[in-house]
């Protein structure tokens, strides 16, 4: 499927600001929207057509997976603001052509004024507005270390990288119809939580499809990165904006936090699933452990033969999620803080265990199943997937956590501030906004990783890389990933099937499955007559997906659910 973003009379003039750049033929004005294609030399597919554009251009160029995943993730930064970022983090893990599994985490941290009880009121409520909107919510931003922490797996210098994205800010792009709605929708907010005026995202007459979106400010943020590398960033003349932005908002970033911040190279979680290998993140990301632990407790049962979206598969895979959840909420947390037992919580034994009280066709109860007994050891986001004529395969999830992060944009530097902090357990037993709990094992601690489910996660099959898949989503990713996995290596969906069929979810808390509306009706009955509360909501993540053929065609997918869109040669 393909959609056409238009524009006004004013194309010629605008293209012809580009036509003497790098990116001549790449026309930022008028362009489509393409959910599949089939490709043979690389493919790069992401939340937003331009970024999948900038990705394939540097692959076009000679540069590998890592390199366009790079570029379409500072594309991202300027056309999809509402997750794309260089004030949140990210996730990548990746499988190199020479059969290297890496995981880099540029997940925010906590300032070092950062407490366990800062979010509390003197009645010792939990005030999640702070840890939601304005500067307080704010972590200190990961994106930028960690794209220069992926440099060493590049192969083009990063000023070619990062000159698409710099083009996008200052000469502007035309918006789609839904970024145009959410620009809209968030215009109070901005104004409401913002320090400076006016910012590139709030103009007087309400944003329409084929507006432009100039960001000058950013373009300048931008040009210093390229300049003077991560240090143009976490130090000089962008530090001090963040700095001068936090005393006027009473945010408590300081400039030594965020010279101090680095991005961390991580053993990714890595499993055997019937015969496949799943690569995928480990701590402070849930996402791996939980991912691993629901693909565990479902291999055991005959899911293929139960069907695509039965009532037995949707209850087995529902009653994993739940199990998974209560886990989460109880061990798991930022492993360079608290113990992680991440062994214990995937010896097959335990997950047995865990699937003994499952009884087929009568719901779980979530107030009575609460967190394993461990044996002794021995909803803002954005993905992109990326895969190489060589070999090499990227999955990188990236986040502010709500749309558009905190809603603050850094005076003068024109990008947006993330809300991680509340990915905290702000207080044990409350919920966040994505309605997940947690416990001390994530409670708020200077220089300490939030929690995150996001789970960029690359299949192989005897060291080939055959599935790239992540999604957006809070809450929903881990599952999400889970169920387009088991859509492919079960239940023999094509990829444009596994990311577009509709979704299900469960968090443990609270005890209901939420379904997409166009979820099967007869299946939602039988799970009700099981006493589960089914609840229909609005779509469940935006997944992308690529998949590498016995041929070595690649079949990238993006979600209909959005403006994702796939380009590739």
């Amino acid at each position: 499927m393909r959609r056409i973003i238009l524009i006004g009379l004013v194309i010629l003039c605008k293209y012809s600001a580009y036509a003497q750049q790098p990116l001549a033929g790449f026309n930022p004005y008028a362009y489509t929207i393409d959910k599949t294609g089939t490709f043979k030399q690389g493919a790069v597919v992401s939340a937003h057509p331009l970024a999948s554009q900038a990705g394939n251009l540097i692959l076009q160029q000679g540069g590998n997976a890592v390199d366009a995943a790079i570029a379409t993730q500072l594309a991202l930064a300027v056309v999809y603001p509402g997750a794309g970022n260089l004030g949140g983090g990210g996730f990548l893990v990746a499988h190199l052509k020479n059969g290297k599994n890496i995981a880099i985490d540029y997940r925010e941290t906590a300032p070092d004024k950062a407490g366990r009880d800062m979010y509390l009121d003197a009645q010792g409520n939990a005030n999640t507005t702070l840890s939601q909107d304005g500067h307080l919510a704010a972590g200190i931003p990961g994106t930028v270390a960690g794209l220069f922490a992926s440099m060493k797996y590049a192969s083009l210098p990063f000023s070619k990288l990062i000159e698409p994205a710099i083009l996008l800010a200052e000469k502007g792009f035309a918006i789609s119809e839904g970024e145009a709605q959410s620009l809209n929708a968030h215009k109070a907010k901005f104004i409401r939580l913002n320090t400076t005026h006016p910012i590139a995202f709030v103009k007087a007459q309400p944003w329409k499809a084929g507006d432009t979106l100039i960001q000058k400010e950013l373009a300048r943020t931008l040009q210093l990165v390229k300049a003077k590398g991560a240090a143009g960033f976490y130090t000089g003349e962008t530090a001090h904006k963040i700095v001068a932005e936090m005393k006027r908002g009473r945010g408590i970033i300081t400039l030594d936090d965020l010279k101090k911040y680095k991005a961390k190279e991580r053993i990714p979680v890595v499993f055997n699933y019937k015969g496949y290998t799943i690569v995928t993140m480990p701590p402070p990301s849930s996402g791996g452990i939980c991912l691993q632990q629901m693909m565990g407790m479902v291999e055991q049962y005959p899911l293929a033969t139960y069907g695509f979206q039965s009532p037995q598969a949707v209850q087995l895979m529902v009653e994993a999620e739940r199990r998974a959840y209560a886990d989460r909420a109880e061990y798991m947390g930022d492993a360079d803080f608290v113990k992680v037992p991440a062994a214990q919580l995937v010896q097959p034994a335990y997950l047995k265990s865990r699937m003994k009280d499952f009884v087929s066709a009568k719901a779980g109860n979530s107030e009575k199943l609460k967190a394993g007994q461990l044996l002794p050891e021995s909803e803002e986001t954005t993905h992109l997937c990326v895969v190489d004529a060589a070999g090499n395969a990227v999955s990188v999830t990236t986040t502010l956590n709500g749309s558009y992060g905190s809603n603050v944009v850094v005076g003068g530097a024109g990008f947006l501030l993330n809300n991680e902090m509340d990915d905290f357990s702000i207080k044990p037993g409350v919920p966040n906004m994505y309605g997940l709990v947690g416990s001390e094992a994530n409670a708020i601690a200077p220089g300490k990783r939030m929690l995150s489910s996001m789970t960029p996660t690359i299949v192989l099959q005897q060291q080939h890389p055959i599935l790239v898949t992540g999604t957006p989503g809070g809450s929903t990713i881990i599952t999400s990933v889970f169920q387009t996995l088991l859509n492919i290596l079960e239940f023999n969906l094509s990829p444009e099937e596994a990311v577009n069929k509709p979704k299900f979810h469960h968090q443990w808390l609270p005890d209901q499955i939420d379904v997409e509306k166009d979820f099967p009706e007869s299946t939602i009955m039988a799970l009700e007559q099981m006493g589960y509360k089914v609840v229909k909501r609005d779509a469940i993540g935006r997944t992308e997906v690529i998949k590498i053929n016995t041929n070595r065609t690649l079949e990238a997918v993006g979600d209909k659910r959005g403006d994702d869109s796939v380009a590739g040669q």
